[in-house]
């Protein structure tokens, strides 16, 4: 077995005196309590020997936010060890920390700090979600996906995952729900383009040609989850699409600047932008955010504007 040297914790912290108040560091490394999960000795483990667990329910990685934790871990190293399980001799496979490991990669390290773990191959899976879902920004799909994976592995109901992952089980449930939606809905939530909410709504609608008409309608017109759940009222009570998508936007139909500003608002902030406005005029705009390192590149891009 390949002999590794014990981590000092002295060193994690190393630099950090010499950040100051720096903002935005908190968002790409989390500085509270470390969590062992029953691991006995922190190593240091070269990265050569670890390979990312295949059940891991995060399928992707934003590159950017990648890049951005890389060049933390270059100025103050890794702040929270990862957490590994021994498959053969020499060889690791990640539990928890795969952002980490990754990041450690571009950052040109050639080990981390990383607790070790025994577990049995039926629990990984389950570590790893709930890692995930606690820590990191799981898509709608990825969630679902990954609670699908975890009742056929394990065999465990949708109570006992509730349970094991700190969910109610309404909410496992309206998760694996999202899974019947047709393929080019799934896409949409999992790009973030539509909310929970409207594809919650879409589920009340039993015909799935009809839930892709009206899809295309939320995608083309941005409609809110509101109005969505106004139009599958109307549709569950015989109305086509056409016809809801009428009596709903007579309540309260935007001008097309006011659409020709959304899509702006969009652009400058890169992210999805609703707005809502009644016949006087009043009205709200609301900016979805994905994950702390949106919220601050859209506090920059609000932050640029107010200093011109």
């Amino acid at each position: 077995m390949a002999v590794h040297k014990r981590y000092d914790r002295n060193v994690l912290g190393r630099g950090l005196d010499d950040i100051g108040n720096g903002r935005g560091l908190d968002a790409l490394i989390d500085t509270g309590e470390v969590r062992t999960q029953g691991s006995s000795n922190l190593n240091e483990i070269p990265l050569s020997q670890i390979s990312p667990n295949p059940n891991q329910p995060r399928r992707e990685f934003d590159e950017e936010a990648l890049q951005e934790l890389a060049n933390s871990i270059r100025e103050v190293g890794i702040i929270q060890p990862i957490t590994l399980r021994q498959v053969e001799d020499g060889k690791y496979q990640i539990i928890a920390g795969e952002r980490r490991w990754r990041a450690s990669q571009l950052a040109g390290l050639s080990s981390v700090p990383a607790y070790i773990r025994t577990v049995q191959d039926e629990n990984v899976m389950e570590m790893a979600l709930v890692e995930n879902i606690q820590r990191e920004d799981l898509n709608a799909i990825e969630i679902a996906l990954a609670y699908e994976h975890l009742a056929e592995t394990t065999g465990m109901t949708q109570e006992k995952i509730s349970e094991r992952v700190g969910k109610s089980r309404a909410a496992v449930t309206n998760y694996l729900r999202l899974l019947k939606l047709p393929a080019q809905v799934q896409m949409a939530l999992k790009n973030r383009e539509i909310d929970m909410g409207h594809a919650r709504a879409l589920l009340s609608i039993e015909s799935p040609s009809v839930q892709i008409k009206l899809f295309k309608e939320i995608q083309k017109y941005g409609y809110s989850v509101r109005k969505v759940e106004e139009m599958v009222k109307m549709i569950n009570s015989g109305d086509d699409v056409p016809t809801a998508k009428k009596a709903v936007t007579a309540k309260a139909q935007l001008p097309e600047e006011f659409n020709v500003l959304k899509d702006r608002l969009s652009a400058l902030f890169q992210a999805p932008v609703q707005m809502t406005c009644n016949q006087r005029g009043k009205g709200k705009i609301s900016i979805a955010f994905a994950n702390e390192e949106e919220l601050e590149r859209i506090m920059n891009a609000i932050d640029s504007i107010a200093n011109r």
